[in-house]
Order: C-alpha cells, then structure tokens, then sequence
C-alpha cells in the first residue's frame, strides 16, 4: 500500500452494486492471462446508471472507449458501495483500471474484505457524505497513514476513518501474502 495515493476522482452516489462495477457478461476473461485481465479494467465502472457519474451537464465515463486504463486514481461513493453479489472481479475490475482506493461513507461487507483481501484496493471510510461534496476530475490527496483526504482542488482536507488492523493486509499485498509475512502459513516447499 502506498503512503499517499494522489489523483483523479470518480464519484458516484448510494448502492453502486458490484454488476455496475463489473458487468456480468464481462466475467468471460481470465483472471491470470495478463493480455485478458486488462479486459476488467476497460469495462469497469461501464454500467454507473446515466445520471450517477459524471459532473451535472453529462456522464463522464471511468475508463474512456478504447482505453483498458481509466485517468481516475480514487473512487468517491455514498453508501453501500459494492452491494449485490460477491465476486471479487469487482474490486479486482477497479484496480486494473488503475484505481487505488475507495472512499466510501460505507461498504457492502463481502466487496470490503474482498478489497482487503486481494491486496487490490484501499476501501476507505467516511462519516461525511463526501459524494457531495466532491466532484468528478478534482485531485484528491490520500495520507494512508493518518486517513487525511485532501481536495488539492478545492483546498480542504476530511479525516477518513482509520484503517486499523487492515491497514498490514493491504501493506503485506493481501491476506495470504501477510499471512505468509507472519508466520501464520508457509509455501509448499516449507511443508513436511
């Protein structure tokens, strides 16, 4: 996990569910083949309901036509973000798009410890309802270490809620990788 996560946001508003994020009909491409898993990146975030992304006059789309990369780095939503069912494609869709973290007033629990799980992204939480605050292509500025998210932008800073314990996952890269940092499994050829 990066000290500071810096970029572009992307905000959407309440119950964002993981087929918005990842649209079934996408799930067809293989995790581990590095030419398919860019297929997650270009179509996450490809079914955000018009009038949910985007600033007042249109939609912004997250990762643009033809692109498998989108130019937002974080991910600011209301409440029960990742709702739905809990494949893990959804925060894996999001971090092969680029994305780093999400700022969310509150997570669906499966997508939270799929996010933490993976190692793919840092789920941040909120107790403002910074969704509306925020607009899409402001800068935001993320101090993982202290949850201070600044607008560089708009010039203000929030306190985001600590990460507490899963704050080593996410430096060890996921659960198995700290996992295997502390002791608590080893690899085959460790075994007897």
């Amino acid at each position: 996990m990066k000290k500071v996560i810096e970029g572009r946001a992307f905000v959407v508003g309440d119950s964002v569910d993981t087929d918005q994020i990842i649209p079934a009909e996408h799930l067809v491409y293989s995790l581990t083949d590095p030419e398919e898993r860019r297929m997650y990146g270009k179509y996450a975030m490809s079914a955000i309901p018009s009038g949910q992304s985007g600033l007042p006059n249109g939609d912004i789309r997250f990762t643009e036509d033809g692109s498998t990369r989108s130019q937002f780095v974080i991910v600011v939503a209301g409440k029960n973000f990742g709702c739905g069912s809990s494949r893990e494609h959804a925060p894996f869709a999001l971090r092969e798009a680029g994305c780093e973290a999400v700022v969310a007033e509150s997570f669906a629990r499966i997508f939270y410890r799929n996010s933490v799980d993976g190692g793919f992204l840092v789920p941040f939480e909120t107790r403002e309802r910074l969704c509306d605050v925020v607009k899409t292509g402001d800068v935001l500025r993320i101090d993982t270490a202290t949850g201070e998210l600044t607008s560089v932008t708009a010039g203000v800073s929030w306190l985001l809620d600590p990460l507490g314990e899963v704050a080593a996952i996410l430096s060890a890269g996921g659960v198995f990788a700290y996992a295997r940092q502390a002791g608590l499994i080893t690899t085959g050829s460790d075994q007897d």
